[in-house]
């Protein structure tokens, strides 16, 4: 027994070597800090396991209620995919007041919950007000601009601001969300995203083929960082939560050195995720205050010709008989615009096994446009 018992250690031992020696040691990292503060997976409620950076607001301006505010019943399809996929809330705004909300599993109005990959969207926005602030000449201005290391490879000199906002940025990246060794988990928890991003090769041509890469989007986050002279969450304070009036201050997860997680993990309420849906709708104006120009923002919701389904960060349908464009996040979070209905959706949730179409788009979105759309 104790030569089986020390063969056990010694194996146990060389395991743990060869992982940090492979590059995996933010695996135990994870570990040790999942099992300290919470679930051991990524979550939505990740708002205190990560240091963050601040996103202030300025003079909240809570929502409108309407006059018929949470008078609707939801329809029982609707009440029935909530519940399956763990939903944590729902908001659903109609022209410019809120008519509906709910919320489940401890969670409210004021509750800050993790936006994944809709802060992709959101760096979008943020190019997009680059460009119109001077700091970009167009989205396609070369990387190679801002990273002067690009010019040296034999694709990455052809790389640009659209095609990290388009998924075409050609990256040896394989995007895999199953297990603790994959480049996305060591993404979400390692101590330095920009080591991790610039040895990444980009080993295609770019804009030649679509490829959703989390990669590009850290990469945008390091670009728009330089360009601006500033972190992302100060930027995204002084755009557009301070303007929005937004009702609650934010959170933007870092890594060890500050650099905010620009593929992911924007800790905001529902409230406020709205409000992000309603300026894009209105193509960037705010109570007659134009926040980002009108034509990026057609830019920023038009489908790309590589994919139908996906625009700059932000996926679309104009296939169903209600047409929509949505940000969306892992574990089903969603801002849901529908501008025939003027009307904006978010959802978020817990649920990693969403049915999706052929593009990739989950059912459910289509389910809430169409359904949601009909009763309010």
């Amino acid at each position: 027994m104790k030569k089986v018992l020390t063969a056990f250690a010694t194996g146990i031992s060389g395991a743990v070597v060869l992982i940090l020696v492979s590059g995996y040691g933010y695996v135990f990292k994870a570990i040790a800090m999942n099992l300290k503060k919470g679930p051991i997976t990524p979550s939505i409620d990740d708002e205190e396991k990560f240091p963050s950076r601040p996103i202030a607001n300025f003079r909240p301006a809570p929502w409108k209620k309407s006059r018929s505010y949470n008078t609707a019943r939801l329809p029982q399809d609707v009440l029935k995919e909530l519940r399956k996929t763990r939903a944590s809330s729902l908001v659903v705004i109609r022209n410019n007041e809120l008519v509906f909300e709910q919320y489940w599993k401890d969670h409210g109005s004021s509750s800050l919950m993790n936006s994944f990959s809709m802060a992709k969207g959101m760096l979008s926005i943020l190019t997009g007000c680059a460009i119109d602030d001077g700091y970009l000449e167009s989205e396609d201005q070369l990387i190679s601009s801002v990273f002067p290391g690009y010019k040296d490879s034999t694709y990455g000199k052809f790389l640009t601001f659209r095609h990290l906002m388009t998924m075409q940025a050609g990256l040896d990246w394989k995007e895999e969300y199953h297990h603790p060794f994959a480049e996305n988990s060591k993404q979400y928890f390692i101590d330095d995203l920009a080591s991790q991003v610039f040895d990444i090769e980009v080993n295609k041509m770019p804009g030649q083929q679509y490829e959703y890469q989390s990669a590009a989007a850290q990469l945008l986050g390091l670009a728009l960082r330089k360009v601006t002279g500033g972190s992302l969450a100060e930027y995204l304070s002084e755009k557009l939560w301070k303007p929005l009036g937004m009702e609650f201050p934010a959170k933007w997860s870092t890594d060890e050195k500050g650099v905010e997680k620009a593929f992911c993990c924007i800790h905001a309420t529902a409230r406020d995720f709205a409000k992000l849906g309603q300026l894009i709708m209105q193509q960037g104006n705010w109570n007659g205050r134009q926040l980002i120009s009108e034509g990026f923002c057609k830019r920023l919701l038009a489908p790309t010709s590589a994919n139908d389904a996906f625009c700059y960060t932000v996926w679309a349908d104009d296939e169903s008989a209600v047409k929509y464009r949505f940000f969306y996040g892992f574990l089903g979070q969603f801002i849901i615009m529908i501008p025939e209905r003027e009307m904006v959706v978010v959802k978020t949730g817990f649920y990693n096994r969403l049915d999706v179409d052929k593009k990739q788009r989950p059912l459910q979105v289509k389910l809430m446009a169409e359904q949601l759309g009909a009763i309010f």
